[in-house]
């Protein structure tokens, strides 16, 4: 068969993908769909993106990994952006189809769940959301015991003959990145002689400090739709996305600006 444009990305099947489920019909629904999944699109490329990264910092390749990383980068700003247009939705019209989701929840997006413990932040209660032995919950039995980007980084400086600590490589990778003070030290020289992988260190600041806007915008646009109601399917909504914000990803290149 033919390859054609409809065929090769499967048109046909993404536009069925849209269901609305809210009766009458509200117009404003069609557009809550569709930025969910393609933020759930944008997960899946994240993930790709992200091991791809790992694997490349393993080997020590800063030059690809950088590339690798930008990518990422242009990502999260499209990601943080779709947020401007979530917001052209008004608390009435979402209201008018908010009883229909029933427990549906954005605190059961799995992608975004493994795309945290891919950045660092290894929470077992996520687990918990998912039924034992199913698809979603082993991959993020995966996610979690697999070494998240900060781990990664830290064996590609091993592999550019740099002696990073062993509380840094040691570290239970189950467990969120966490501060070290040996690996700042060490950062510090790194810093201050320059070079790839001083930049490197800068754009995963960037990494981070996106993240930290994407929660902050979710925060905020959560809040002016809903207020301080219980979160859709029972989460808890915005008192639980607030005690998110400003917990870094990397907090080592954060701690060690304070010594420069």
């Amino acid at each position: 068969m033919d390859i054609t444009y409809n065929t090769y990305l499967k048109i046909p099947e993404l536009l069925s993908l849209q269901q609305p489920v809210g009766d009458p019909r509200e117009h404003d629904e069609m557009l809550f769909i569709v930025i969910h999944q393609v933020y759930e699109l944008w997960f899946r490329q994240q993930l790709h993106e992200g091991d791809h990264l790992c694997q490349l910092l393993a080997s020590g390749n800063f030059g690809s990994a950088d590339a690798t990383l930008a990518r990422m980068l242009k990502i999260l700003k499209t990601m943080v952006a779709q947020i401007d247009v979530l917001e052209t939705m008004t608390p009435v019209s979402f209201l008018n189809f908010r009883a229909f989701l029933q427990s549906a929840s954005g605190f059961q997006s799995w992608q975004f769940r493994a795309f945290e413990m891919l950045l660092g932040v290894k929470d077992t209660r996520a687990l918990t959301r998912y039924p034992e032995g199913s698809p979603h919950r082993n991959e993020l039995e995966r996610r979690l015991k697999a070494e998240s980007i900060w781990l990664c980084f830290a064996r590609g400086l091993v592999a550019h003959g740099h002696a990073v600590p062993r509380s840094t490589l040691d570290r239970d990778a189950t467990l969120t990145t966490a501060s070290d003070p040996a690996m700042q030290d060490l950062l510090l020289s790194l810093y201050r002689s320059g070079g790839a992988i001083h930049h490197f260190c800068e754009s995963l600041v960037d990494l981070d400090e996106g993240v930290q806007e994407w929660r902050y915008r979710h925060v905020k646009m959560v809040e002016r739709t809903i207020g301080a109601k219980q979160g859709t399917g029972g989460s808890p909504g915005v008192a639980y996305l607030k005690s998110t914000l400003f917990q870094p990803l990397f907090p080592d290149l954060w701690e060690l600006r304070s010594s420069l």
